[in-house]
């Protein structure tokens, strides 16, 4: 039997990650030949791949990585079987190595066929799959490119990027804030515009469905009925509904007897009820309709306007599971 060095078995294990007892094997059955060695090390983790092939990656890390310039963010989840592996320091140092590859890719077909310290990084994935004794893949990606770009991650287990127009004072700050709401809140769409119109018709009609099968029981208990809106997002509020919303507001005021001098004060205030109680849809899953997270008295875009001339210009969310 061919005797290996520790010092060779250190190598294949900074080279591979493997454990030592797996490394020291690889070397004697490929007789010391360090090359040999890892191909052994992946044709196991091939044989591991193909027996957990129809196993589940719910587990994992996820990571994000910025370019120096903060021009470039790539965000991605390296997924695993179990959350013991998750946490493992080496997953985490590799999900963070594999961040650093991705950055310079557009897809996740580019990124996964890549090199990775002399072999793809859909290969590295096989071989560590050998290596940990779990199916691992890349169950997330996204890429953002833009003026100024920052990210957020939680606890590596949601990461989140956001892009802005163009770098202003604190936009580190801008954007860590931005990230987190995307991050915690789980917005869909930047803004309502950005709906698609069988969606928004689609969701009302099923939102209105709810309700009003709710109110037949709290009707039958006695209880007070909730509001059935008639929209649920800006996307329906044209020029001629907030026209008519306007005018049925005048006509209150005129009924309840208020005097007309005193309308232009209080039709603000209806107007902006009204679109509040109509655009449920929007204050969900629009990023800018949002409430901040860290102050719920003003909306994410109100907070993004206290930083002077700059917008938001896209946003990426990656999770766990």
């Amino acid at each position: 039997m061919v005797k290996v060095t520790a010092a060779e078995v250190n190598k294949l294990r900074q080279a591979t990650g493997a454990g030592m007892m797996d490394c020291k094997k690889a070397l004697v059955e490929a007789e010391g030949d360090f090359d040999k060695a890892i191909d052994v090390l992946r044709k196991k983790g091939q044989k591991v791949a193909e027996k957990r092939a129809d196993r589940e990656s719910s587990e994992g890390a996820a990571v994000a990585k910025i370019n120096d310039a903060n021009t470039v963010g790539v965000a991605l989840v390296l997924g695993c079987e179990t959350d013991f592996v998750g946490k493992n320091e080496s997953f985490l140092t590799l999900a963070n190595e594999l961040a650093d590859v991705a950055i310079n890719f557009n897809t996740k077909e580019e990124f996964l066929a890549a090199d990775f310290k002399g072999m793809t990084v859909a290969e590295k994935l096989v071989e560590q799959t050998g290596v940990v004794g779990e199916k691992l893949e890349i169950t997330g990606f996204e890429k953002l490119e833009a003026p100024y770009v920052g990210q957020y991650v939680h606890i590596n287990k949601i990461a989140a990027l956001v892009g802005l127009s163009e770098e202003v004072n604190n936009a580190e700050t801008l954007v860590k804030d931005v990230s987190m709401q995307v991050a915690s809140m789980g917005a869909t769409s930047l803004s309502y515009k950005n709906f698609d119109p069988a969606f928004v018709a689609s969701e009302t009609e099923a939102r209105i469905a709810v309700i009003e099968k709710d109110n037949i029981e709290l009707g039958r208990l006695g209880k007070t009925l909730k509001n059935v809106p008639q929209y649920i997002s800006m996307a329906q509020l044209t020029p001629e509904v907030l026209a008519q919303a306007e005018a049925d507001a005048k006509a209150e005021l005129k009924a309840e007897g208020k005097p007309e001098q005193i309308w232009d004060k209080i039709l603000p205030g209806k107007m902006e009820r009204f679109i509040s109680d109509n655009t449920t849809l929007d204050q969900e899953q629009c990023l800018l309709d949002q409430r901040f997270i860290k102050d719920e008295k003003q909306t994410v875009a109100q907070y993004v306007e206290s930083f002077g001339d700059v917008a938001i210009t896209d946003f990426k969310r990656v999770t766990v599971g």
